[in-house]
């Protein structure tokens, strides 16, 4: 019987994770089947139970369950503790396991695009969930210099308290995004102003050299803003394939190549 796999969300039409990880499969030649998984609010932890009981191999958790996968795990990896949410699941020995691969598929895109992290100095936009998920990778990708921006500072505050003593070889520090200026490698947008169509202003005295944009497939009044200034940009469609090939080597025990499917 194939083994099988599944990504669960609410909603979950919009999920791109099937068409991934079959193209990953065809690629390295395992026979899996992976499907969409809709879960009604109250019936998550059901729904992930029914489906490891069933004989599922692996989980990949969307949005808004990532904090709850997180609460179910028995055992979890460094990255997922950081992340304090969970976007991979799987069962080992009796026991439901945790990761959060989602950092590493922002580092892994970048790299792609052949843009240097090593020694670099970083820009995040935005303190929610995404920011906290990529903070523990980019730090171990080399990444000297990690500030995070948001409209309300206390929640930026918060995250660099939280995170600061997983990352001691990066320095991290938090900035009010009204107050924004400085000379950065990368500036990176985790907001979801992209999503939501909202303008996001950056001024004259903020200078970069990448922009990337952790949504995709929608106008990015950041992207363009960066083009403009003629930066070198990208949307975050490498990030989606980048966490996806993660999960699936973590289930499959093989790494296909990002490149092959950018």
């Amino acid at each position: 019987m194939r083994n099988q796999f599944a990504v669960i969300g609410h909603p979950i039409e919009q999920s791109r994770s099937p068409e991934l990880h079959h193209a990953f499969a065809q690629k390295t030649g395992i026979d899996l089947n992976y499907v969409k998984r809709f879960a009604e609010l109250d019936e998550f932890e059901q729904s992930v139970s029914e489906f490891f009981t069933q004989g599922g191999k692996g989980m990949n958790v969307t949005v808004p369950f990532k904090e709850r996968a997180y609460a179910m795990c028995q055992v979890l990896t460094e990255r997922a503790k950081i992340a304090k949410a969970v976007n991979t699941l799987w069962m080992h020995e009796g026991q439901l396991y945790g990761d959060n691969t989602d950092g590493q598929g922002l580092v892994e895109a970048i790299q792609a695009l052949d843009w240097q992290l090593k020694n670099s100095s970083v820009l995040i936009i935005g303190a929610g969930g995404a920011t906290r998920g990529v903070i523990y990778p980019l730090s171990k990708a080399g990444v000297r210099k990690i500030v995070i921006a948001n409209r309300t500072l206390s929640r930026a505050e918060q995250l660099v308290k939280d995170l600061k003593p997983a990352i001691p070889q990066s320095e991290l520090t938090a900035m009010q995004l009204e107050d924004l200026s400085g000379d950065f490698d990368f500036v990176i947008n985790a907001t979801s102003a992209s999503l939501t169509g909202d303008a996001l202003l950056l001024p004259e005295t903020l200078n970069f050299k990448y922009a990337y944009e952790m949504a995709y497939g929608k106008p990015s009044s950041f992207l363009e803003q960066a083009k403009a200034r003629g930066v070198e940009t990208s949307e975050g469609y490498g990030m989606l394939v980048g966490q996806a090939i993660e999960s699936f080597s973590i289930w499959n025990g093989v790494k296909p190549d990002l490149k092959d499917f950018l």
